[in-house]
């Protein structure tokens, strides 16, 4: 059966980034494994970037070196400049991520310059993904919220969005990278964000900071959008955003459809499982309200 729309998991780097203790590698290439066996299509394993400002991502080519690859599954890295392009290659990744943000302030405090700048950066790495025929995959952070800027116009996440479609990426995800989003904030976005790209083209991240993440999803869901990001046992954060809590938890979001009758072809227990490990292996407590609910006994 094919999966009614794709969750694409990016606790094991988006998750683990801001974690202030070391993580084991044996621990992230244990995640990686479970999420895996559990089902995801695409999973966000690590990222390139320079170990002096996220050093929890150093080891990611050991971790690329050492996970059992499953066929059908993509295994992504997050990479800002060319170097880190040319590092992922080499350690055999399916695919890239490259990332932009609705908001200039945001954009400066993050990689100190603007959005265009930062665009134009990503040229090169576009160039060599497609002579290498590896897909370029996109992020848009704030698009409903700066902690800088406050509200974003819903212009600047559409510009933002279509010079990164422009330059070959086969897909954008828009980040509540705050979370601060409601759900008659998410609609009125995609209102308008639809009109201007196929649906096909557009995925979702949301962050749980306020409680809105799985009312942002569905409501994004019934907008037409079938891609999301989440994360396992809702790890993750943002060093840029003070106050950011995690993604929204994949256990949760995979509850939430499977209930509502959608299929995603995971395996809900599998990722509880996963999530829990991972949580034991770095000491931080479970986020996911399904993976409780589940370990309490009082979810069948």
């Amino acid at each position: 059966m094919t999966a009614e729309l794709k969750i694409v998991e990016v606790g094991p780097r988006d998750g683990l980034q801001n974690e202030r203790s070391p993580v084991a590698l044996e621990h992230k290439v244990a995640l990686v494994n479970a999420l895996s066996k559990a089902g995801f299509q695409e999973i966000e394993t690590g990222s390139f970037v320079s170990p002096k400002w996220v050093p929890q991502m150093a080891d990611s080519a050991e971790v690329f070196a050492r996970i059992e690859r499953r066929s059908g599954v993509s295994y992504s890295a997050l990479t800002p400049n060319l170097r880190g392009f040319e590092a992922a290659v080499q350690a055999g990744v399916s695919q890239v991520s490259i990332f932009a943000a609705a908001s200039q302030t945001f954009s400066q405090k993050n990689i100190n310059c603007d959005i265009d700048t930062s665009i134009e950066r990503f040229v090169p790495i576009a160039e060599q993904a497609a002579s290498l025929n590896i897909p370029v995959r996109a992020y848009v952070s704030c698009v409903l919220g700066c902690p800088y800027e406050g509200s974003i116009p819903h212009s600047q996440v559409i510009e933002t969005a279509k010079k990164l479609l422009d330059l070959g990426c086969f897909e954008v995800s828009l980040g509540d990278t705050i979370g601060v989003g409601t759900p008659f904030q998410t609609s009125a976005l995609l209102h308008e964000v639809l009109q201007h790209f196929p649906n096909d083209k557009i995925a979702m991240h949301f962050h749980d900071t306020y409680g809105q993440a799985l009312a942002n999803t569905m409501v994004s869901y019934e907008a037409g959008i079938r891609c999301f990001d989440a994360s396992v046992a809702g790890l993750g954060g943002c060093p840029y955003a003070k106050g950011a809590s995690g993604n929204v938890a994949t256990e949760d979001m995979l509850y939430m459809f499977n209930q509502s009758g959608i299929d995603t072809g995971i395996d809900l227990d599998l990722v509880i499982d996963a999530g829990q490990a991972i949580c034991d292996a770095i000491g931080r407590p479970n986020q996911s309200r399904v993976a409780a609910a589940k370990r309490s006994g009082k979810m069948s």
